[in-house]
């Protein structure tokens, strides 16, 4: 087998991964992502048990027990360049051999669900108890490029569709559409609105915002609200679907994301007031995972 070498397996002198700073044991099959690393403590107050808290910067971890299964939260910061760090550190958890740096002969798929906010892109979704379960993501972020055998895993008419349909500008990120994972959406997605989420490199330009600097491409989010594709429509806006969903369909994970909608991006309402839908979508979904 070869030996990841210290520079590409980067871990913390106790061994643990560098970033999470868990051990193997730490870490559940089944895993809560949430932005914001004081929603893990919101997740884990549903525990029964709860077997290991770890914190490092924006990561926070808390693994226990719910209805007699076992799950993971973890927070991952804002961003696909967090959830790069944390999925694959999730991956070299499950996955690698952390004494001995190898690749583990049998490889183990976990499932990796995002609950976050979103503002919605289209007008008849509506603000405050509304879920959106993310069939596809379309990433404007450009990470999973970076990545060999990208292409695999890319919806490629639906991308291309996309491309030409909104004039994608040349000098922006090229955009890929990835696709949930059919077994998490048909076990948690009961109930929510489905469509395409698309993610974003940013919260102010990228998702059509101006506050004292102009918008390079002043159309965008009227041309993706307008677009569909075999009746896919993108349904709202967030910053870390994409990559997680190409991350872990190329590392052969399940991955969904579960948005509450906080805003609407076309009727311009916002909730300031939506802490009581993330507790019941965090509810629901420990519920579903526990069947």
């Amino acid at each position: 087998m070869n030996r990841i070498p210290e520079s590409q397996l980067v871990l913390a002198k106790d061994g643990s991964v560098y970033h999470l700073r868990l051990q193997p044991h730490q870490l559940a099959d089944d895993i809560i992502l949430v932005g914001d690393p004081n929603r893990v403590a919101l997740v884990s107050s549903f525990f029964d048990k709860i077997e290991h808290q770890v914190s490092n910067r924006e990561l926070t971890t808390h693994t226990g027990i719910y209805k007699g299964k076992r799950i993971s939260a973890v927070s991952t910061g804002m961003g696909t360049d967090n959830i790069d760090i944390v999925i694959n550190e999730l991956d070299a958890l499950a996955n690698i051999d952390l004494k001995n740096r190898t690749v583990n002969k049998e490889l183990k798929s976990l499932n990796l669900i995002r609950l976050g906010t979103s503002g919605a892109l289209q007008a008849d979704i509506p603000v405050g108890d509304s879920f959106v379960a993310g069939q596809y993501a379309l990433g404007l972020d450009g990470l999973i490029h970076f990545y060999g055998g990208a292409d695999s895993v890319i919806e490629q008419d639906f991308t291309k569709a996309f491309i030409a349909e909104t004039r994608w500008p040349e000098n922006f990120p090229t955009p890929y559409i990835v696709k949930a994972s059919e077994t998490l959406l048909k076990k948690l997605g009961d109930g929510c609105y489905h469509g395409t989420t698309a993610t974003s490199p940013g919260f102010y330009a990228p998702q059509g915002r101006s506050l004292r600097l102009k918008l390079a491409k002043q159309d965008m989010n009227h041309q993706i609200e307008n677009f569909a594709y075999k009746q896919n429509r993108i349904t709202n806006f967030e910053m870390e679907s994409s990559a997680l969903y190409g991350l872990s369909r190329l590392m052969g994970h399940h991955a969904l994301t579960i948005c509450v909608i906080i805003a609407n991006r076309v009727t311009e309402k916002f909730s300031d007031n939506y802490q009581p839908y993330i507790k019941k979508l965090i509810h629901q979904t420990l519920d579903r995972l526990a069947e």
